[in-house]
């Protein structure tokens, strides 16, 4: 039997948690900006559970399609992506971050399947997207050195949930394309010598936190089903 939903019962709890989120995001991004570094990693711990928690309440009332279920799965896996590499040091800590956030894009990617029909994966858009993970790859290469495979792993998966993204809808593809900024961001930061931007933390996080809530909101809103062409 399909639930209906209630709005009266929903709105108040996914008002709470996307004003929570947004508060959150702002104070994470300020503490970037000034070097509060031990705001900006605790607020950085509460974004993605707030973040999943607007997407569990925008869905209440309805069944909860395979992409929305998929979206809190990577969201799980982005949060871990957030917090445990704080915990290492070294290789050791980029290679978690990145093996975390790799898990999270594999999941985005299967959630986002679906609607590759109306993606760019088949059309001449798509050359945009390989030619920025080609000078992506340039770019970073000389100084990745024996991190340079798990480098480009990451850099084909995370490519491809970014062109995947595009079938939802727009917005949801100006959120996949954030998120590839954002990861392409680190990347210049880790391995680019030329690469000296002002408070780099600030635009890796403004990236990240408006890509995963442009994709967030775009999948709950679909009801993590396509619609008919």
């Amino acid at each position: 039997m399909t639930r209906v939903r209630d709005p009266l019962s929903v709105a108040p709890s996914l008002l709470a948690a996307g004003l929570l989120f947004g508060v959150l995001s702002i104070g994470h991004l300020v503490a970037q900006l000034v070097g509060a570094d031990g705001v900006a990693r605790t607020t950085q711990w509460s974004l993605m559970p707030v973040l999943a928690a607007a997407v569990w309440f925008a869905t209440t009332g309805a069944p909860r399609g395979r992409s929305v279920r998929l979206v809190l799965v990577a969201l799980f896996f982005s949060w871990l992506g957030d917090g445990v590499p704080g915990l290492l040091t070294g290789d050791a800590r980029f290679l978690v971050m990145v093996g975390l956030f790799l898990c999270a894009q594999v999941v985005y990617s299967v959630a986002f399947w679906p609607w590759r029909h109306r993606s760019v994966l088949r059309g001449p858009a798509l050359a945009a997207y390989l030619l920025a993970f080609g000078a992506l790859l340039v770019a970073c290469a000389p100084g990745a050195g024996g991190l340079l495979v798990p480098v480009v792993v990451y850099g084909l998966c995370l490519t491809l949930m970014a062109v995947l993204a595009t079938g939802v809808n727009r917005l949801a593809a100006v959120g996949g394309a954030l998120f590839l900024v954002s990861d392409g961001l680190i990347a210049l930061d880790a391995f680019a010598r030329w690469y000296d931007p002002w408070a780099p933390g600030f635009w890796v996080m403004l990236t990240y936190l408006a890509g995963q809530a442009l994709i967030a909101a775009e999948v709950s809103r679909a009801g993590g089903k396509p619609s008919p062409v």
